[in-house]
């Protein structure tokens, strides 16, 4: 049985890293489809992380300036809270994602999404954005809500 402790929690993880000359090639802002595989994919993989307290898989996901800023052992450190109460947040996988914000490409490039989970008996929220690394959409930021 899993197990929601009762809190409320939000981790922030801001991805500062100097714009260089070069800048990535752009990619066109994807489908509703495609923001939806992304969101749950990204937030499965932290649960996933959070659950067995082993941050190596979502540190591989990320983007490649993110994964410079912050490895593993430091994704463990801001993700601690979580880790500590025992959040599970896989239910998310079953809900439909409900958006509180359009998508949007912002003036630096990233993919921003907002929204939330109505999942039982807490809902998740979720604000993340993505950048160009790899040739794919890949996590530059994360903010976590469980209420």
């Amino acid at each position: 049985m899993r197990y929601w402790a009762h809190f409320r929690w939000a981790a922030t993880v801001v991805l500062l890293v100097a714009v260089s000359s070069t800048r990535a090639p752009a990619l066109d802002l994807p489908s509703p489809f495609v923001q939806e595989v992304l969101i749950k994919s990204i937030l499965v993989t932290l649960n996933d992380a959070v659950a067995s307290d082993n941050f190596t898989v979502f540190h591989a996901k990320i983007s490649k300036p993110f994964r410079d800023q912050f490895p593993p052992e430091k994704l463990r450190a801001v993700f601690k809270d979580l880790v500590e109460k025992h959040a599970v947040f896989d239910a998310i996988v079953a809900r439909p994602v409900i958006p509180e914000e359009d998508a949007r490409i912002d003036e630096k490039g990233v993919l921003r999404l907002k929204g939330r989970f109505d999942t039982t008996p807490k809902k998740v929220k979720y604000q993340l954005g993505f950048i160009p690394s790899d040739g794919q959409w890949k996590l530059s930021g994360v903010t976590i809500d469980i209420e």
